[in-house]
């Protein structure tokens, strides 16, 4: 079984993120999708994976209709920054993603502020909680060795399973494995299946 190389911790980029929310498996209303297929290799310029919780844990994004916030609000970003996205889990109290830089990989602080501005404004709206703080800290490591792509691929795909969500990845509507399984091989999914996660280094303690 391949072992992936080990990759720099990653670092805080903005400040620290215990609730365990309740989720729903059912399939999301409106649900998107990312329109691109799964890219196998790192990108020449970066690949970046990103973690963000919410201020103090609390699980805002209890409802569908926040999940769907957060990951369409991302989807719609990550295109107008030319980011690539290769997998993301939103839960509700954190979010991972894993994508692919444009020729300016500098623009990631400008696409994680917008996605955290524009979330904010929509869920204190939701609240009526203006000026509330919604998000804490984001952790961003650049992938440098394509083993650990795949393990951190396999990851987040997976994030809900680890937190006991589903017992299948594909049954959350706000995860990347159901993208994965129409858009990639079957062989290119037993490879990521096959990389261990446990020796991670993910800021995951939600």
């Amino acid at each position: 079984m391949p072992t992936p190389p080990p990759e720099p911790a990653p670092q805080p980029s903005t400040g620290g993120p215990s609730s365990r929310p309740v989720q729903s498996g059912a399939e999301a209303p409106h649900s998107k999708d990312w329109p691109h297929s799964p890219v196998h290799r790192l990108s020449e310029i970066g690949t970046y994976l990103v973690t963000a919780g919410t201020y103090q844990k609390i699980p805002l994004l209890h409802t569908p209709e926040r999940l769907n916030l957060v990951r369409d609000t991302l989807f719609a970003i990550a295109e107008e920054y030319h980011w690539r996205l290769q997998a993301w889990a939103v839960l509700a109290n954190h979010y991972h993603f894993i994508a692919h830089s444009p020729l300016d990989a500098a623009t990631l602080p400008r696409l994680i502020s917008k996605l955290h501005m524009t979330t904010a404004k929509a869920l204190n709206s939701y609240d009526a909680t203006p000026g509330r703080k919604v998000w804490f800290q984001y952790w961003d490591t650049r992938i440098t060795f394509e083993p650990s792509l795949l393990a951190r691929l396999h990851y987040v795909h997976n994030n809900p399973v680890h937190h006991g969500l589903v017992r299948a990845a594909v049954d959350y509507p706000w995860c990347s494995a159901a993208w994965l399984e129409r858009h990639a091989t079957p062989a290119f999914r037993a490879t990521l299946a096959s990389f261990p996660t446990d020796q991670l280094q993910v800021p995951d303690d939600f």
